[in-house]
Parts: C-alpha cells; structure tokens; sequence
C-alpha cells in the first residue's frame, strides 16, 4: 500500500460496526479498534448508564488518561537521561582539565 492511498477498514466497537477510512495498515487499525472496545466494555461496566455516548465519553477520558501518564513517563525518562548525560559530561569535562 502507498503512503497516499487509504482502504476502508470495517471494525466492531461496542456492538455496532463502524468503516473506517485509514492509511494506516488495517491489521493496526483492528488492533486499535479492539483497544477500544476493550474500554468502553470495561466503562459500561462501570456505570449502571446503558447511554453508547456516556460509555464512549468514559472510555476515551479513560484512554486519555493513559496516554498523559506514558507522556509524562516519557518526559520524566527524558529528563532523568539529560540529567545523567550532563553529569556524564561534566566528569569527561573535570578528567580531561586534570590530564591536560
């Protein structure tokens, strides 16, 4: 498949099937929609509301919620790496002053 060129990908969320137009390859795009699913089942489990769209809102703060603790984790690692190559530096730094 070209960069360009996208296929419809028909996946279940939630009992009801939806076509999805994407570039991105349709295995990936099952595997999301699977994701999905699993959180708005988990959210409709969670709450007595038989409302599709208060499941679905619930499962995509849920998700949301997810993603913002990977990217502080992220940042975190990040940051706790530039820390360490900094101190890392400073130590080539103060070995080579005191060959020179």
């Amino acid at each position: 498949m070209s960069e360009n060129s996208s296929n419809v990908i028909t996946v279940e969320i939630h009992g009801h099937q939806y076509p999805v137009r994407s570039q991105l390859a349709a295995p990936y795009v099952a595997k999301l929609a699977v994701y999905v699913d699993e959180k708005m089942t988990v959210a409709a489990e969670e709450t007595a509301t038989g409302d599709s769209l208060k499941v679905a809102v619930l499962a995509a703060l849920n998700i949301a919620d997810e993603y913002f603790r990977c990217r502080e984790t992220d940042q975190s690692v990040v940051s706790q790496a530039t820390e360490r190559a900094a101190q890392l530096e400073a130590l080539i730094d103060r070995t080579l002053a005191s060959d020179a």
